[in-house]
């Protein structure tokens, strides 16, 4: 089964099982086909991170695909230039770390592809090439973006080819990106990080004063890593590592775990106002402490411990809301990303997410090669105090994250979602669902949510951003405990696409589960 917020995409990496290939094989069809059919969430010039399941070994391994800083990046540049925080789009945040996410594709391939990886990447390089479907999410997003100023040419004529924005059904065609990924089919991680690829990007780079250069692409690697996991109610969960977000879900499930979260209402106010300051903590924590642990400690292992959510847990308050000024205004906003998941028929299960950050991240195309360009690296902070403070060779802080559980010692979930400072709420509010209610993964996925934080540019930080299908009584009594609610449409967008795969634990069945807020499917055979 593979389940992705394309349709296509998600075709694309059942087809990959069905010619043989591992649930990594499926995983990089997909994730490489929504490069092309998604181009406004994801990207070869984008980052990524894993957590992969063995089935023989009984293990979850994590991967590690942050593009890096360039080595002529420094803080000390932008503050001489009177900047106090890294622009959020253009030409500057877009050359400032390297892609990382390709690499990560051809170190998952080599260690668990079984089919070649030109076969992987066929799917990615035909809808390339060939022409594409414009979805009415991708029109609408062009269409914001080319109003908002924030393409620059190259991605203006990619996106919009006779001048206006394509509707509906149009087809899109990306030939450049179509050689681009030939490129990594021949040559692996080669074929992206040197050769052509890199020098045409190192070139478009010079040419615009940017940072990254050939050098830069030739050290960057994805790397292996331990993941980082905890128990709620006796199943195993785990989550991704810093540099990325991923410890705050498990500090939230502590936090929560010593109530009865059975006996509450799912949709009542007791419930989001308990999970919501849950929240808060833990992203206090975050702000505070996350960042590339190669170049500042991080404790992960008191965070996510039982006896930290002990002591953290007194800040926590039945009667009114949190006080927000325990949660700095450092780091937040929306982001666009796409998570796959995808199980094998020996039950080998990956779980893949990867983004450009922002809508069309950078909102640059690098030239002529089709590639649109993330703009992550404005998530570095430009304080030389601060742990994600910009270095050369650093990996900023990640809101990227994914997930597996294990029940019994078995897998249970793979899950994920996009969504920037919303992801770590919604594994929140999904585990609960799933463990607390016993939802299955489509009930989920079509439950309507709520987000905490700054959502869009302007927005103040101490918003509790809430679905209309919420209950009217539930939101009147979350305003009269002090939280400060905007009320989002029915379906919103901005909550996420979110993406599952539940294992039967007795019959080994897979139940997939796509989000509504997305063009996605789960298809499995």
């Amino acid at each position: 089964m593979v389940t992705s917020p394309h349709a296509l995409a998600s075709s694309a990496g059942v087809e990959a099982l069905r010619a043989g290939g591992s649930a990594v094989d499926a995983a990089i069809a997909t994730g490489a086909a929504l490069a092309v059919l998604y181009p406004h969430m994801t990207s070869v010039g984008g980052d990524a991170f894993w957590l992969i399941y063995e089935a023989g070994s009984r293990r979850v391994r994590y991967l590690d695909g942050a593009g890096r800083a360039a080595r002529g990046a420094g803080i000390d540049w932008f503050r001489s230039r009177g900047m106090s925080d890294i622009p959020l789009r253009g030409f500057l945040p877009a050359t400032l770390t390297v892609p990382g996410g390709v690499a990560s594709w051809c170190a998952a391939h080599e260690a668990y592809g079984r089919l070649p990886l030109a076969r992987d990447l066929a799917a990615a390089i035909g809808y390339a090439r060939e022409g594409f479907p414009v979805t009415g999410r991708l029109a609408r997003w062009i269409d914001s973006c080319a109003k908002e100023n924030v393409l620059n040419a190259h991605a203006l004529e990619l996106f919009t080819p006779v001048g206006e924005v394509p509707r509906a059904g149009d087809k899109l065609v990306n030939s450049a990106l179509a050689r681009v990924i030939e490129r990594i089919a021949t040559a692996g991680h080669e074929g992206f990080y040197a050769g052509e690829t890199a020098r045409s990007l190192a070139a478009f780079s010079r040419a615009g004063g940017g940072f990254f250069n050939e050098a830069d692409f030739a050290a960057q690697r994805a790397e292996w890593g331990e993941p980082l996991s905890a128990s709620y109610r006796g199943i195993e969960i785990f989550e991704t590592p810093p540099p990325t977000q991923g410890f705050t879900v498990l500090e939230m499930l502590n936090l929560v775990e010593p109530y009865d979260l059975a006996a509450m209402d799912p949709l009542g106010p007791e419930l989001a106002h308990l999970l919501i300051q849950a929240k808060q903590l833990a992203f206090h924590d975050r702000d505070r402490l996350l960042g590339d642990p190669k170049y500042q400690h991080v404790p992960v292992e008191r965070l996510v411990s039982k006896p930290y959510a002990a002591e953290r847990s007194r800040l926590i308050r039945a009667d009114r809301a949190l006080a927000w000024d325990l949660v700095p205004s450092y780091g937040t906003l929306t982001g666009d990303t796409v998570f796959v998941a995808a199980v094998d028929a020996e039950g080998n299960a990956a779980a893949l997410i990867q983004s450009l950050y922002f809508v069309f991240g950078s909102g640059v195309v690098a030239g002529d090669t089709g590639i649109v360009l993330q703009n992550r690296s404005a998530y570095f902070s430009l304080d030389p105090q601060h742990p994600n403070r910009l270095e050369p060779g650093k990996r900023p802080l990640h809101t990227l994250i994914a997930s597996i559980a294990l029940k019994d010692g078995r897998p249970w979930q793979v899950l994920g979602c996009m969504g920037a400072d919303g992801q770590p709420q919604i594994h929140l509010q999904s585990y609960v669902r799933l463990i607390e209610f016993g939802f299955d993964i489509q009930q989920v996925l079509e439950a309507p949510r709520w987000l905490s934080g700054r959502f869009a540019i302007g927005d103040p930080r101490d918003l509790l951003n809430i679905e209309g299908r919420f209950p009217q009584a539930s939101v009147r009594e979350l305003e009269r405990k002090g939280h400060r609610v905007n009320r989002w449409p029915d379906w919103c967008e901005l909550a996420g696409h979110a993406h599952g795969i539940t294992i039967d634990p007795r019959s080994g069945m897979r139940v997939g589960g796509a989000d509504p807020r997305s063009d996605g499917a789960a298809i499995g055979y």
